[in-house]
């Protein structure tokens, strides 16, 4: 017997669903950026901290960059800071998404979890190598700009394998890694706004839109 309820329209639907979770990975946590978020405005408040002591007590920033002076206990104390932070990140990254991804019966390493990783992991790589060069030729006030706008442009490279709010995400890190370029002396503080708060903006969002 024919099915008078039957739709056309939800079948295409059904279609539809199901041609997006094979080509894009969905399972990408909406909490696991409102962590990362936390890690590194909790990760920019401690560098901030250790700036200030440094400039209050034994010499001014200005002169250490202009003269390329850096000492080794402070280049160390921020690189332990920024690792901790991106340690922190990827771990509840990982944890989180896995569990989202065993919610969805998604695969956590399918071909379009790779595909995304590798999109993303080219313009990051690059960018860090840049980055490493710049701290090599002194250009200390370049690096925050830099991280930005490489972590916007990996952001948009891998969005075609997820959520579209990722390239939204990353256009606005991109924008902000533009504005801070100009504006060396703030290079923390949009660090902070990029890596933390637009994080936990885009954290909340993506839960709500598709977790809860």
């Amino acid at each position: 017997m024919e099915n008078k309820n039957y739709n056309p329209l939800d079948q295409l639907s059904d279609i539809r669903q199901l041609m997006e979770r094979s080509s894009r990975f969905i399972s990408l946590s909406g909490l696991s950026g409102v962590f990362a978020g936390i890690y590194a405005i909790i990760g920019a408040g401690a560098a901030y901290w250790y700036l200030r002591i440094n400039i209050a007590t034994r010499v001014r920033y200005d002169y250490i960059i202009e003269n390329g002076g850096i000492k080794i206990d402070f280049l160390t104390f921020f690189i332990l800071d920024a690792g901790s932070v991106l340690l922190l990140a990827l771990l509840t990254g990982i944890y989180l998404t896995t569990k989202s991804a065993k919610k969805n019966n998604q695969s956590i390493w399918d071909k379009t979890a790779q595909k995304l990783l590798i999109n993303m992991a080219i313009p990051l790589i690059t960018g860090g190598v840049f980055c490493l060069a710049m701290l090599n030729h002194h250009l200390f006030g370049l690096i925050a700009p830099a991280m930005l706008l490489f972590y916007g442009l990996a952001l948009v490279n891998a969005s075609k394998y997820t959520h579209g709010d990722v390239r939204q995400l990353g256009i606005c890190e991109i924008v902000l890694g533009l504005l801070s370029s100009f504006f060396i002396g703030y290079g923390l503080l949009f660090w902070t706004i990029g890596f933390g708060v637009l994080h936990i903006i885009y954290g909340i969002v993506m839960y709500y839109k598709y977790e809860k």
